[in-house]
């Protein structure tokens, strides 16, 4: 058995777009390893591929309408308890400071940037989180996914105020700039 898997997740705060946790045991050291954030895409793309090839790993996706159905600590209590059953090691760690009620699961703030196996997890699930995007812009190119990745900027609610939801948006979501003015 394996001694530690690495947990991270992507898209907990976008207004569209899935919910991505990816859980990582390395098999071999990989070189240049950091918190997703802090890497370019063309270097993530790249340590991709590497950790692929020298890791064992799950990816859990959910989508925004089961993020709208179940909430999102409910499918982050569902990825994580799938990925700690579908790969065996001694700890799990996991990047923050919730477990989000799942049992033997630790937790570190910011482990995406000290522990390797959690930043081969941030890799995994900021690039998985990424391509699908992508795709959901060629398939609505007005509201500029390529550009926001689904999070909530001044463009994207605008877009959102101009077109609507589509089937990618989190409808659950609330965004303060598209309430109704109070009447009282």
């Amino acid at each position: 058995m394996h001694n530690l898997c690495g947990i991270d997740e992507a898209g907990r705060g976008p207004l569209a777009g899935d919910l991505v946790i990816a859980g990582v045991i390395l098999t071999s050291d990989v070189e240049g390893l950091n918190d997703s954030k802090k890497l370019s895409e063309k270097k993530r793309e790249s340590l991709y591929e590497l950790i692929i090839q020298n890791a064992h790993y799950h990816i859990v996706s959910f989508s925004p309408a089961q993020i709208d159905s179940f909430g999102i600590s409910k499918c982050l209590s569902q990825g994580l308890q799938e990925i700690m059953q579908t790969l065996q090691a001694k700890r799990y760690l996991f990047d923050g400071n919730s477990t989000f009620g799942v049992q033997n699961l630790e937790t570190m703030v910011q482990a995406d940037g000290k522990v390797s196996e959690v930043s081969a997890a941030s890799i995994l699930a900021k690039v998985t989180h990424d391509r699908a995007i992508y795709e959901q812009a060629k398939k609505f190119p007005h509201y500029g996914f390529e550009k926001h990745k689904g999070y909530g900027t001044k463009q994207h609610v605008a877009m959102i105020k101009k077109y609507g939801y589509c089937e990618v948006h989190r409808k659950s979501y609330k965004i303060k700039e598209l309430r109704e003015p109070s009447l009282f």
